[in-house]
């Protein structure tokens, strides 16, 4: 089973993606959100960039 992006509302109001792998655990947290729409385009956007990306270490 490949990972997948949950989309929720904090407790805050806001909204926010969460990144989980196969096995459930958290691997990335995006940021607050004033809408669910604008939620989803970020998971899209770290999708786009994730596709090819190196790793590098700093």
């Amino acid at each position: 089973m490949a990972g997948k992006f949950e989309v929720y509302e904090d407790k805050a109001g806001k909204f926010r993606f969460r990144l989980k792998a196969a096995n459930g655990q958290v691997v990335a947290v995006g940021e607050d959100y004033e809408t669910k729409a604008a939620a989803i385009k970020g998971t899209e956007a770290v999708q786009r960039a994730a596709e090819g990306a190196s790793v590098v270490e700093v």
